[in-house]
């Protein structure tokens, strides 16, 4: 038994969180890859720049599973360094 019951609270919400972000963030990249306008299809199709050895470049969407992730990872950063900053204490 713990001294502190709120440690177990806070252990299941550390563990679960988690991993329902991540089921969360698989699914909408799984639904689809990249926010799709008006000129999409069109700028994944036009090649832009050939490199050696026949790469070719195009303008692509940047894909939304990336945009989340990079997202996640500032805000994140972010809310650690303020909590660090309101409690003292390290996380």
């Amino acid at each position: 038994m713990r001294l502190f019951n709120l440690l177990n609270i806070q252990h299941l919400v550390l563990a679960v969180f988690p991993a329902l972000l991540c089921v969360v963030l698989v699914g909408i990249a799984l639904s689809f890859s990249h926010f799709r306008g008006n000129i999409s299809e069109d700028r994944s199709i036009r090649v832009t720049g050939i490199y050696p050895d026949g790469i070719e470049e195009r303008d692509a969407p940047f894909p939304l599973f990336l945009f989340l992730v990079i997202l996640g990872t500032v805000l994140w950063g972010i809310g650690y360094i303020f909590m660090i900053g309101l409690t003292g204490e390290v996380i």
